[in-house]
């Protein structure tokens, strides 16, 4: 069984609800995985989107996900489940899409890494750089699930 990575509210490819958004409730996604190694200690996630006007922009950063979870909830707030990073919206915790209006889609990524650590010994409200700094060598497996979102005019 491969690691995969799966959502309630899109599948692979498809738009993300609006609900999920910045137009909308701006709650994180319900994500579930399987297929993870049993070695895995923790895992970490990182969204982000490489469409945007001035190159990859991150939404949410969680680590320190312990090896017994195989979810997050829709609308994880930091303080939840593991520990939240620092977005680049300058926030803890997610910050859904939110394109430039008539920019057409953009995708967004939602990579999880199975790790061989159970912790990275980061505080909350660590970046994106220091968190995968810290994963170098602990990656066991990667999954992810793609969604797009596009703001008209």
């Amino acid at each position: 069984m491969s690691f995969s990575l799966k959502s309630a509210a899109f599948t692979e490819g498809a738009p993300i609800p609006q609900r999920n958004t910045c137009d909308g409730a701006n709650a994180s996604p319900p994500l579930t995985w399987s297929g993870q190694p049993e070695a895995a200690k923790s895992f970490a996630l990182i969204t982000d989107d490489p469409d945007a006007p001035s190159g990859t922009f991150t939404h949410w950063v969680v680590f320190d996900i312990p090896a017994a979870q195989k979810e997050l909830p829709e609308g994880q707030h930091p303080g939840g489940i593991g520990v939240s990073g620092r977005n680049d919206f300058g926030k803890i915790g997610y910050g859904g899409p939110c394109p430039p209006k008539g920019h057409g889609p953009h995708r967004y990524y939602f990579t999880l890494w199975a790790l061989d650590v159970p912790s990275l010994g980061l505080k909350e409200g660590a970046s994106r750089e220091t968190v995968e700094g810290k994963m170098k060598g602990h990656v066991l497996a990667t999954a992810r699930l793609m969604g797009k979102y596009e703001r008209r005019r």
